[in-house]
């Protein structure tokens, strides 16, 4: 480090990364809860540890294959190939993905984007609660967080992107890019796994299944709603000299960055994340006609719809945006389960991958003319660009691989839970097993006391 200011820089750079990091684990924390609030009482352990086992599965394979694929995949496949340079910084073996006091700032960065994959993995573990295979998540879990994400990470959430390049794609708080993709994997995963049993009376119409705990239910929307204030902190590069990155002038001083290396400030962004939480809430009261479940839902609805354009709306227009997102999301989760008689557990379809949807389509014609970065050349901010965006993470990256794989799943019955089991409870099944695991033992140990 070159420098008292460097050296300063440098430190508040991998403590900030830190801090957004310990907040962001919070989001996880929360959906454990919901979901466990949620899920009924036989199912209570289930649920809890296939959330649980996510973090190690995730955590190990996005530091074995995710991070390479953020860095190496800008441009591929359509605009110059894999970048196999920047790609080898960041494989497992490189000097910077260790320990290393050469270098503060790989490893907070890796986590704060690992972060991000959990919470990819989770809004899909939500929609599929109380009929999925611990097994058949953990490699949608995998899937989703370590390789789908990632990519469209490196499409649409890298300053050199390909389709902030070309089609002036512009997501600064993930509206797409981590929410619009794992609700159309939930959605994908969903169409093969079928309703619960019951959800649907043999007219098709569907019944509520309420939550078991609405008090932990509460208090882990609350819990997300926290983590995700880091996350939007997280999603900001905190301070960078007036030279920039590669030569890139960001602004006239030292300044915090969005993801694209726009000049943004952490008070900006805290005026629209309230305006827009706040916007998601009413909107949410009134269309729900005050239903608890979609009053809290619909909070972080409005976050999640508003986030795309986040860095450059005034608060008025986000809270706007969000309160209309809402409604939108609202009335499309109750169409599509009439529809299509899909059960989604948790409305994490409609929450996240409804609500990105709106949110880019709507930041296209709201921000329509801004840049979508600060590089020279960039195109800028427009629907067709932004609604392409949508189509790319919603269902191309999302529904599709989700879809194929959990056919496949199903195709050797690897998918969803036996009948039984289901109404039996998964808890009950689990403790059948350590029963009988315990009795073998029991069993054996009584044999080889005999023998001698």
């Amino acid at each position: 480090m070159d420098g008292n200011l460097n050296a300063i820089t440098t430190v508040f750079t991998e403590f900030y990364y830190w801090v957004t990091i310990v907040f962001m684990f919070l989001i996880h924390v929360g959906f454990c809860m919901y979901e466990v609030g949620a899920s009924r009482r036989k199912n209570h352990m289930h649920t809890l540890m296939k959330n649980v086992m996510v973090i190690p599965l995730v955590t190990v394979s996005f530091y074995l294959f995710g991070w390479w694929i953020y860095w190496a995949f800008p441009n591929f496949p359509f605009f110059g190939g894999l970048d196999l340079e920047s790609g080898a910084a960041n494989l497992p073996w490189a000097d910077t993905m260790g320990t290393n006091v050469g270098d503060r700032i790989t490893g907070v960065f890796w986590a704060a984007f690992l972060l991000f994959s959990w919470t990819a993995a989770s809004i899909v573990s939500g929609s599929v609660i109380e009929r999925i295979r611990s097994s058949a998540l953990w490699v949608h879990a995998v899937l989703i967080g370590s390789v789908w994400w990632i990519i469209d990470a490196a499409w649409g959430w890298h300053y050199a992107g390909w389709m902030v390049k070309y089609l002036g794609y512009h997501d600064a708080y993930a509206s797409g890019v981590i929410h619009a993709i794992a609700g159309g994997y939930a959605l994908g995963v969903i169409t093969v796994l079928g309703p619960r049993i019951g959800k649907f009376a043999s007219d098709g119409t569907p019944r509520d299944i309420p939550p078991h705990n609405p008090w932990m239910l509460a208090i882990g929307i609350f819990l997300i709603y926290t983590g995700f204030w880091g996350f939007y902190a997280a999603c900001n590069v905190p301070i960078i000299s007036p030279e920039g990155i590669g030569g890139q002038i960001t602004g006239d001083t030292w300044t915090a960055t969005n993801i694209y290396l726009s000049p943004t400030t952490l008070s900006a962004i805290t005026f629209n994340f309230l305006m827009s939480l706040s916007g998601g809430l009413m909107a949410a009261y009134l269309v729900s006609k005050g239903d608890a479940f979609w009053t809290f839902s619909g909070g972080l609805a409005g976050i999640i719809t508003a986030s795309a354009g986040n860095d450059l709306y005034h608060p008025i227009q986000a809270m706007i945006v969000a309160a209309v997102g809402v409604v939108i999301v609202y009335r499309l989760h109750y169409w599509v389960e009439r529809r299509f008689k899909l059960d989604d557990a948790v409305g994490a379809v409609a929450v996240h991958g409804y609500a990105g949807v709106v949110g880019l389509v709507i930041s296209g014609f709201v921000l329509w003319g801004q840049p979508s970065s600060p590089f020279e050349g960039y195109a800028s901010i427009n629907p067709l660009g932004q609604t392409l965006g949508a189509v790319i993470m919603f269902f191309v990256l999302g529904f599709l691989p989700a879809y194929v794989v959990s056919k496949i799943q199903a195709s050797r019955g690897a998918l969803r839970i036996p009948e039984e089991v289901e109404l039996k409870g998964l808890d009950y099944d689990e403790e059948l097993t350590y029963q009988a695991a315990v009795a073998e033992t029991i069993a054996v140990n009584k044999s080889e006391i005999a023998n001698r």
